[in-house]
């Protein structure tokens, strides 16, 4: 079918929207004294972004001469990637307010959404990987954005890190051009690639520790702790919320597309790196004080959880016959833990921005320190109550998205004859409710370490939408299950 330049409008409109306002943004910051306009401009068009996502045919098919493809798949992604985009901009009019480079701020976080979305619509591994390199950009600037000594070592981590997974991945990319001659990830898909011998294993392993880098699994997580712990709290809240689940979004792509033919020997890969993943995540987020770095080993551990997705796919391609019902149920469940951590995580750290704010104003120290969470419920109760939410959320407790997610993920594991997995995923959910519920004890159960403050209106916004967002999926799940099967259905037909 021939696409006209309406229908590209149409089905790229959200992508056009967020590019043309960046650069109008870059060009009307350079004549204003008072930029706090432009928080608000970024929070219109990511609204106006969401109702055209939202809103757009996605049976229109491929674009670019099947480089980029507008499914139900790239529509469920580019949902989660500007609602997280939208809800740290909340958080940014209070953060920023009165800054005088507010507007490059925004428009790094509007770049690196159209990146992402780039990623979740791409067809093609140079696609792909320019998405990639968009958002990686901006997020790398994003992180050393206020300029601190602590931002500045994050960012260099974060960037040497990911410079190398980019390379790591790029390589493994470009041994698939040679084997395969195209980079269209059917046309990979429709060669032999399985019987090309070892340079395909070798490709295979270098895909595989360039996407680990990018979803944060263990070996390849380094940068994580350190990078989340010292980026800008709402820098934090975006890279984990979004920058992460655009790694999943490739991986699925690559993997359950291109590289279905070597199910069997990703799918050993990955049942070695989640288990390892979750296990690690949760043991050493119990040990920490600083609240931001145990939601980063929190944030490692989730990783784990939603990778299960690769394992109970591969499990269900077996001796190269897709058992399409199983393959479904387990990509599903991961596209709906996906959905429900973008948003308990975002309000996590946003929550824990308003107490590194109160801690900052009254002079203490290491403003990330459990202690002071001390009494919150009583010194800020809004915060508190949204915390409290997102972190039953994060536990599997219903009625939370947290709790839809892995219920459907647990159970998928165990349809696919995965016992061993469901009962170590079972386990590490049991023991992440221990460093959770110390965050609890300290907000209800302790006495104040202050006097109660005003909570900032942006942070209360984000977090309300948040948490709206989490209850809502948990208690009405329905619509976001069937979209979730709908995008999964794309990947596996």
């Amino acid at each position: 079918m021939t696409l006209g330049f309406g229908d590209y409008l149409s089905l790229l409109g959200a992508e056009a929207l967020l590019t043309g306002l960046a650069l109008l943004m870059i060009l009307i910051g350079l004549f204003m004294k008072n930029k706090n306009l432009m928080g608000y401009l970024s929070l219109a068009g990511l609204v106006v972004s969401l109702f055209l996502v939202m809103g757009v045919d996605m049976t229109k098919g491929a674009l670019f001469y099947g480089t980029m493809e507008v499914d139900a798949l790239s529509q469920f992604f580019k949902l989660v990637f500007v609602a997280v985009a939208l809800i740290v901009v909340m958080a940014g009019l209070s953060r920023y307010k009165d800054s005088p480079a507010q507007d490059e701020f925004y428009v790094l976080l509007l770049l690196a959404t159209v990146g992402m979305m780039v990623v979740a619509s791409s067809m093609d591994l140079v696609t792909l990987f320019i998405g990639f390199e968009l958002a990686s950009l901006s997020t790398y600037a994003m992180t050393a954005f206020d300029r601190e000594k602590k931002n500045l070592e994050a960012a260099m981590k974060y960037f040497i890190f990911g410079s190398v997974s980019s390379a790591m991945m790029l390589f493994g990319f470009s041994l698939l051009y040679g084997l395969t001659g195209t980079t269209r990830l059917a046309e990979i898909a429709a060669t032999s690639v399985a019987s090309m011998g070892p340079a395909t294993l070798v490709a295979l392993l270098f895909v595989v520790a360039g996407f680990g880098f990018k979803m944060a699994l263990v070996p390849f997580h380094m940068w994580a702790p350190d990078t989340y712990e010292g980026a800008p709290t709402i820098v934090t809240a975006f890279l984990a919320a979004g920058s992460k689940k655009m790694g999943f979004v490739a991986a699925f792509k690559v993997l359950f597309i291109a590289l279905i033919a070597l199910s069997f020997e990703w799918y050993m890969a990955f049942a070695i790196l989640v288990a390892i993943t979750m296990t690690l995540g949760n043991v050493v987020a119990i040990w920490q004080k600083s609240v931001k770095r145990m939601l980063a080993y929190s944030s490692v551990a989730y990783a784990g959880y939603i990778a299960i997705a690769f394992v109970v796919v591969g499990a269900a391609n077996n001796g190269g016959v897709l058992d399409l019902p199983m393959a479904q149920n387990g990509l599903a469940s991961g596209l709906m833990l996906i959905l429900g951590h973008a948003f308990m995580k975002t309000g996590a750290f946003i929550a824990v921005a308003v107490v590194g704010y109160m801690a900052l104003s009254e002079g203490k120290k290491n403003p990330d320190d459990l202690e002071h969470y001390a009494g919150l419920g009583q010194r800020a109760p809004i915060t508190a109550f949204c915390m409290l939410i997102f972190l039953f959320s994060l536990s599997g407790i219903p009625p939370t998205a947290g709790f839809v997610g892995k219920f459907m993920l647990w159970g998928s594991t165990i349809e696919s004859g995965l016992v061993w997995l469901a009962v170590l995923f079972a386990l590490n959910s049991a023991l992440s409710l221990y460093y959770y519920l110390r965050v609890i004890m300290h907000m209800y159960m302790k006495e104040p370490t202050g006097a109660k403050i005003a909570e900032p209106k942006g942070y209360v916004l984000a977090m309300i939408v948040a948490l709206v967002a989490v209850l809502w999926i948990g208690l009405f799940p329905q619509a976001f299950v069937d979209f979730a099967y709908s995008a999964a259905a794309v990947l596996l037909h």
